[in-house]
């Protein structure tokens, strides 16, 4: 209830196999509402015990899914109901360290959001302590989504004061700066 129908099927089907791998992404963002739990769903399909029998209800006909590997990937674990992670062998992979970030940021995500608002290295410059402070206080994942906003947003600011003239030259950004661009 509440899940898509015949989805199952339909992986099965585009895989051209009955023992493919399946990867169900950000598993912890399923959630429950009026219309039902999709992870009630779930449970019957990683359910070795069960899912041997699963039924389709769309189709409403039983599918084998013991040969199919399930890869789930999820950013928090405590969104996942207890008896679904109970289902599941989990492996904990860290993210990125703040140095791995610092050499992202200055390697891919500064010149991309550099080029996307058109505006050049020699405009905009940021310290180590400014790239220090935006991964320490200004963004919390693993990841780099949030990291590449705020580095966007760093961009715009400095965007803005270039094309209305209130900078003269290159714009230095400090980790003192950060609260007035951020």
């Amino acid at each position: 209830v509440g899940a898509l129908p015949g989805r199952i099927v339909q992986a099965l089907k585009k895989a051209g196999t009955i023992n493919p791998v399946v990867m169900l992404d950000e598993i912890d963002k399923v959630g429950r509402d009026f219309r039902g739990d999709p992870q009630s769903a779930l449970l019957e399909v990683l359910d070795p015990e069960q899912n041997s029998t699963f039924s389709d209800h769309y189709i409403e006909l039983p599918i084998d899914l013991s040969k199919v590997l399930f890869i789930a990937n999820a950013n928090q674990l405590d969104t996942i109901s207890p008896p679904l992670r109970d289902r599941m062998e989990i492996i904990d992979i860290p993210g990125y360290t703040a140095s791995d970030k610092v050499q992202i940021v200055r390697t891919f995500l500064l010149p991309k959001q550099l080029e996307e608002h058109g505006i050049g290295d020699r405009n905009v410059s940021l310290t180590d302590a400014a790239v220090d402070r935006v991964i320490d206080r200004y963004t919390r994942e693993a990841g780099v989504r949030s990291l590449e906003r705020r580095v966007g947003d760093l961009c715009r600011k400095v965007a803005v004061k270039v094309a209305t003239g209130d900078s003269d030259g290159a714009v230095v950004i400090d980790a003192d700066d950060l609260p007035d661009y951020l």
